[in-house]
């Protein structure tokens, strides 16, 4: 299957899913299928900058990361839609909510970390996106918070994609309420 047709096969899975919660961008109107195009696009330069990446299997990861946390898809479900290694990748992205909030983080690393490095990219590639300007509504506090939190993304999982590594420095650096 082409790269072009994994994307549209993926991406019309994830928007009917995070559509039918009416799903936004934290702070917009943008229907949510923005940020997960957003996240795809990241991987699809970061692929042209990689050697050995595996561009499809990171695409529909980039396009289904928040889908198991966020809507009514199951791991079942995406395993026989998009194979077993993309519903396992998928789940690594997923945040446990029977986690307390601050050990999720760490958890989710950890499982990242046991993946291949099209899982790792896919976590540098979602934190980029989110390093744009914060809602309007977070604090100062919430936003330093956050982009602690994309420091320690950064350390966590070092040498998965250099390209992506180096966009979330900047990002990272870029990163305040203004």
């Amino acid at each position: 299957m082409s790269l072009q047709d994994i994307y549209q096969t993926t991406i019309q899975f994830a928007a009917q899913k995070h559509a039918k919660i009416n799903q936004t961008i934290p702070g917009t109107n943008l229907p949510y299928v923005v940020h997960l195009s957003n996240v795809a696009m990241e991987i699809m330069i970061a692929a042209g900058q990689s050697e050995s990446f595996n561009s499809g299997f990171a695409v529909q990861l980039a396009l289904l990361h928040d889908v198991l946390e966020d809507t009514d898809a199951t791991f079942e479900e995406l395993s026989e839609k998009f194979g077993k290694a993309v519903a396992e990748g998928v789940l690594a992205l997923t945040k446990n909510a029977e986690l307390t909030k601050d050990e999720r983080m760490a958890d989710s690393l950890e499982r990242i970390r046991q993946q291949p490095q099209e899982v790792w990219a896919v976590k540098l590639a979602d934190r980029i996106t989110n390093l744009q300007k914060p809602p309007h509504f977070w604090t100062a506090e919430k936003i330093e918070k956050y982009r602690q939190e994309a420091m320690v993304i950064l350390k966590e999982l070092l040498g998965g994609n250099t390209y992506l590594e180096n966009r979330l420095q900047r990002k990272i650096q870029e990163y305040n309420a203004d």
